[in-house]
């Protein structure tokens, strides 16, 4: 068990808070290193299909911690930390579904938008705080905003250092749902219980061509999807599925 991150799981879903609450979660060293080494761990447990990442305390996340000094020139940071925490989570096998409450901030804006899936509580937000602390956003943030924005709103939110609100973030496809701040772990946990559920090679596939289909034209689209759903075809879970649909029951799927 971590300092900064706690981690549990229940049965094929694992459980990530960031656990510096006193921080607002605001991400320093410790927990940088903390959730590379989780991740490293999480990617060799085929029980687990989907990760749940959330914040203790207040909010998700400030971004990163400027009460440490940053390191000259950033780009190490960015590049040898940052880089590889996020390329983790979208090449992960697994999905992850980012529970924000309070606010993601920052680079902390960048940690959730990199999940798969984003729960959002209705009276919580997305916070572009670089602007009044004279920076652009870092971490992907632009890539992602100008990608579920596009040029003008993206653009606008970054130069006034806007806050994103949860109705805003689910209408612009940043989120995929906003729930009252109660309601909102019984629900992503209703939602996580659901994709847990689903065939695993399934999810897999579908995750693997939506991260890349940015770089992918229509023919190359189309082949790679061939080659995947020739690959489910000879899986016991295509066989599994195709069973219980005739005999009129759920499917068990078991991942091969």
């Amino acid at each position: 068990m971590s300092d900064t991150v706690t981690f549990r799981s229940e049965g094929a879903i694992a459980y990530l808070s960031l656990n510096r609450p006193e921080a607002f979660n605001a991400m320093n060293q410790a927990l940088r290193d903390d959730m590379k080494k989780i991740i490293a761990q999480l990617h060799h447990d085929d029980s687990l299909r989907v990760v749940v990442l959330s914040g203790e305390g207040r909010g998700f996340c400030a971004g990163t911690d400027l009460s440490e000094e940053l390191q000259s020139p950033v780009t190490l940071v960015l590049e040898q930390e940052y880089r590889p925490l996020f390329s983790a989570i979208s090449a992960s096998d697994k999905i992850w579904i980012a529970r924000v409450h309070g606010s993601a901030a920052g680079i902390g804006a960048a940690l959730a938008m990199h999940c798969d899936l984003m729960t959002i509580a209705d009276n919580a937000s997305i916070y572009m705080a670089f602007a009044a602390i004279g920076l652009i956003p870092d971490g992907g943030n632009t890539w992602l905003l100008h990608r579920a924005l596009g040029y003008k709103r993206a653009l606008q939110a970054i130069l006034e250092g806007r806050k994103i609100s949860a109705e805003d973030a689910v209408a612009f496809g940043l989120a995929n749902a906003a729930f009252s701040e109660s309601t909102l772990v019984e629900q992503t946990d209703a939602l996580a219980e659901r994709i847990a559920s689903c065939a695993p090679l399934a999810v897999q596939s579908a995750k693997r061509l939506l991260r890349t289909m940015d770089s992918m034209s229509y023919e190359s689209a189309f082949s790679a999807e061939a080659t995947e759903q020739t690959q489910l075809l000879d899986s016991a879970d295509f066989r599994e599925g195709v069973s219980a649909f005739f005999e009129k029951r759920q499917p068990h799927f078991k991942g091969v």
